[in-house]
């Protein structure tokens, strides 16, 4: 079976389906008001700045199942960049989030609208009703594209259980984040939860598993996928929280040390807080969640993350992590050219090169 396609190509394939999708959306949602094609808009840049990551696993799952390219299944992978739009879109709501991919955070795209138009009644709370509204169409349209991907029905129902309890496990992720924030549960193993079911699983395993109901795989080659897709995505999640307190703002597209600002409970937080000072401790606890935090505070909490070695056990963490992951590429059940993707997908993923 030829595997001729890189990420770059498929990248660009993803990119065009969903391009395709939104012309046509477009067009039904101004046959409605032509005051609608803002949201058009808006999904359309928000849609445009995506790593097509997930699309990306569930493809390669596909292909390591015996899957052949073509038009239907790209349509069909694509869809998960629809639930990806929802998941990010309500995120930064949740978090008052003010950037995403260096753009403005959907709510307060719409915010600024509602002042710039001098409209009656709260700017803000539009723009937060706005959002939720977007997210929700998105997860609708993540629908439509697959049920319209042109793939067979018997495939379709193959993985519309994967399908589903990955959207569960999102939401169920996102409200334990939540609650660990509000709760101050700062122990590795909440955290380690909170990376698993909100971003680790529906990131690399489940769109695998997606991909290979797809195609009908056996369930030995789909355990072969959670072997190498869950310990690379709890990987993926902890290089996103190393970011989100010492990464580039040019790299993240959200301000430096912005998952402080937020009060994000991450296995770095914990790993830090175990291991502070009583004295430090204290000030992590006093700067995390500050929605104000300039600077100088954020310096000061990654000086603690830092020296507490917390920062140096999250990159261990995150190598192990990404062996594992490696290890279990070495299957026999998996396609060699897919198992070769894979594995270069692992790297760039975890050092955020995709």
């Amino acid at each position: 079976m030829p595997m001729p396609l890189d990420h770059a190509d498929l990248r660009r394939r993803v990119s065009g389906a969903l391009e395709s999708m939104l012309v046509r959306q477009k067009t039904l949602l101004t046959g409605i008001s032509p005051d609608l094609a803002p949201l058009a808009d808006a999904l359309t840049a928000f849609l445009d700045g995506g790593k097509r990551l997930r699309p990306a696993f569930a493809y390669w799952g596909w292909r390591g199942a015996g899957g052949e390219d073509g038009p239907e299944i790209v349509r069909a992978v694509a869809a998960l960049e629809w639930v990806q739009a929802c998941a990010l879109i309500h995120d930064d709501v949740m978090d008052g989030s003010d950037t995403r991919r260096g753009q403005p955070a959907m709510h307060r795209r719409f915010e600024a609208h509602h002042r710039a138009a001098g409209w009656r009644g709260d700017p803000a709370n539009f723009g937060t009703a706005v959002a939720i509204l977007l997210g929700d169409t998105s997860l609708i349209w993540a629908d439509d594209m697959l049920n319209t991907s042109g793939l067979p029905p018997e495939a379709l129902l193959r993985a519309q259980p994967v399908y589903d309890e990955m959207r569960t496990e999102i939401m169920a992720g996102q409200y334990l984040d939540l609650l660990t924030q509000v709760t101050a549960d700062s122990t590795v193993e909440r955290a380690m939860t909170v990376v698993r079911y909100k971003s680790a699983k529906y990131t690399i395993e489940r769109p695998l598993h997606f991909g290979a109901a797809l195609a009908g795989a056996p369930a030995e080659l789909t355990a072969a996928y959670s072997a190498y897709g869950l310990p690379l995505g709890e990987a993926f999640q902890l290089r996103d929280d190393v970011l989100g307190v010492f990464g580039d703002p040019a790299e993240t597209g959200k301000p430096a040390g912005d998952d402080i600002r937020e009060g994000k409970r991450t296995v770095l937080i914990a790993k830090a807080l175990a291991r502070a000072t009583e004295a430090e401790a204290a000030l992590v606890e006093t700067h995390l969640g500050d929605p104000q935090l300039g600077p100088g505070g954020v310096d000061a909490v990654r000086e603690v993350i830092s020296t507490s070695g917390a920062l140096a056990e999250t990159e261990k963490l995150i190598a192990e992590l990404t062996d594992r992951a490696l290890t279990a590429l070495h299957s026999d059940l998996i396609a060699p050219g897919a198992a070769d993707v894979l594995r270069e997908l692992a790297v760039a993923a975890t050092a955020r090169r995709v």
